[in-house]
């Protein structure tokens, strides 16, 4: 291929820093020589983290070394919003504006910093809405010193068990972990062997706890049947819904608990590398998970002999950048592969052909973190709790108007009104007005749902969703016209453009809820359901058409 540069030229430190993140990534993979094009997002990252920008001169060089056109790197990097191309200062504060932080005061936030004189934009959801209205301040240069540890979460609920250790141990001690029973599930997973692990969790009944709620069992059965090899495991912990925090918490709190869980997971369907995506908005989550890894690999729980099993598995963390688009699973895979992160049309599905065309196990962080308590206590024990066609605990976000905004796990089959009492109620006496379930892609249901089941075939049979967890309380002060077309515009601005009714459909929908044309909004709602390529299109008018069915806001 004819590779064409511009005379731009990088500088010896801008140099010294796409060498030096080249070296890292090929020493955390093992030495292991790999292709080179996905290196591209550490590149950038590399180079962003320490200039605050990538230069023309940084995108020829990394292009050099990864034998890619510059400006098709110059795609990738402007594909994500936390990546700059154009010069400007060390130091952003992100201001976020999104639903929850909409609600609990966003719009003073942001007048304070009009006439601060610092240099700031605003954001879509951080994924601090237990902590609205929420900023983040984003520091680039070469002594960068490492994120610092927010206040702890308010964390609740009746049966403790994935959040167990949250809170209550050093996240960043190996010895601690494994003092309070880590690394136990691992050590059974080794004796029961892949296809007993598989059999246990398809007895488990673990539907996934993204939001399509697809067998786990079934799923990692698949790729295990493959003969295609390598397989890939991806942890998805690019959690961009608005109103979702979940994965935050488990890997800031409890890191080693999803490492151990990926190595399980990873031995069941013979996957020797794994990637972690963590949204570019958790830079405490990263550093926590990448020094987890870096203490069980050191320990022999993770590299060519894994706790002396024969087993072999590198686990890498790849750090998102802003794009909401990217928890598709598909337009994951393009993330991680060096592309721009558009979803890709299916069939092939990914346990046939995923990551770099291979047999692909993706998961998110809370099924995957279900994996450890099902090895130990055996599928059957674990669809005891909950209910038949919603088995284990169900983690879930509470945030918006109510009286202590955290994350809570429950059992399936509680109450709407139980989970939100458990958080206190609705604060100051004041009436409730809505609830969003499932986050911008969700379903808004009314006060007379409070006795509404959290399970999903309660949900289905709601028309509603529980979608990423997300129990989102609006108070009979909330605007909700205001909230409608903030989610409207959060889908406009987040839509990656590759299919027309998505890209065109979320523009339009944005402007008809504004002029309140609200049969072109259901003209278009269907249509995008109907025809986009993948679900950010799918489900961009579900909250709208849910509100204009269950409350009266118009």
């Amino acid at each position: 291929m004819d590779l064409h540069f511009t005379s731009a030229r990088a500088s010896a430190a801008e140099r010294a820093v796409i060498d030096a993140a080249l070296r890292q990534v090929q020493d955390d993979a093992g030495g292991r020589p790999r292709s080179r094009r996905h290196l591209a997002l550490p590149v950038l990252h590399a180079v962003q983290d320490n200039f605050g920008w990538i230069s023309a001169g940084a995108l020829n060089y990394a292009g050099e070394r990864l034998a890619v056109a510059p400006a098709d790197l110059y795609g990738v990097a402007t594909f994500y919003k936390l990546l700059r191309t154009t010069e400007s200062p060390l130091r952003i504060v992100h201001v976020c504006d999104d639903i929850a932080c909409l609600s609990a005061g966003a719009q003073q936030v942001v007048a304070a910093m009009e006439g601060s004189g610092a240099a700031w934009e605003r954001s879509p959801c951080l994924g601090q809405c237990d902590r609205a209205p929420a900023t983040l301040v984003v520091e680039a240069g070469a002594q960068r010193n490492p994120p610092a540890a927010a206040a702890p979460p308010v964390i609740g609920g009746s049966n403790l068990r994935l959040l167990r250790r949250a809170g209550k141990i050093d996240p960043e001690s190996l010895d601690e972990y494994r003092a309070h029973g880590g690394y136990a599930a691992l050590r059974a997973a080794f004796t029961l062997g892949p296809q007993r692990i598989a059999g246990e969790v398809d007895a488990s009944k673990l539907l996934g706890r993204g939001g399509a709620a697809f067998p786990t069992g079934r799923k990692m059965a698949a790729v295990a049947a493959e003969p295609s090899r390598p397989h890939y495991l991806i942890c998805n912990a690019d959690e961009s819904e608005p109103g979702t925090f979940k994965d935050r918490v488990l890997l800031e709190q409890d890191p080693f608990a999803i490492v151990e869980a990926m190595t399980i997971a990873a031995y069941a369907t013979g996957c020797e590398y794994a990637f972690i995506y963590i949204r570019g908005e958790y830079p405490l989550a990263a550093a926590r998970v990448a020094n987890a890894i870096a203490r069980a690999r050191a320990a022999g729980l993770l590299g060519d002999d894994v706790m002396g099993s024969g087993a072999r598995l590198e686990i890498e963390v790849r750090r998102g950048a802003g794009a909401y688009i990217c928890g598709e699973e598909t337009a994951l895979f393009n993330s991680i592969e060096g592309k721009r992160g558009e979803p890709r049309s299916k069939p092939p599905f990914p346990v046939q052909s995923g990551l770099f065309g291979k047999p692909t196990l993706v998961n998110n962080v809370e099924t995957l973190a279900n994996l450890p308590l099902i090895v130990l206590e055996g599928g059957a024990e674990f669809a005891r709790i909950g209910t038949p066609g919603s088995t284990g605990t169900r983690l879930f976000c509470l945030s918006g108007a109510v009286a202590k905004p955290g994350l809570y796990e429950v059992p399936h089959g509680v109450t709407l009104g139980e989970l939100i009492e458990l958080a206190g109620g609705v604060p100051r006496g004041r009436r409730l007005q809505a609830v969003l379930l499932g986050g911008a892609a969700g379903t808004f249901v009314a006060p007379d749902a409070l006795t509404m089941r959290l399970t999903f075939e309660d949900a289905r049979a709601a028309r509603a969703t529980l979608g990423s967890g997300v129990v989102m309380l609006f108070d009979e002060t909330a605007d909700m016209v205001a909230i409608l077309r903030r989610i409207a515009a959060f889908f406009r601005d987040e839509s990656c453009g590759q299919c027309v009714p998505c890209r065109i459909g979320t523009v339009r929908q944005a402007e008809a809820l504004r002029r309140r044309d609200f049969a072109l909004v259901d003209e278009i709602g269907r249509a995008m359901r109907d025809a986009s390529i993948c679900g950010l299109g799918q489900t961009a008018a579900n909250a709208i058409e849910s509100a204009r069915r269950n409350l009266n806001v118009w």
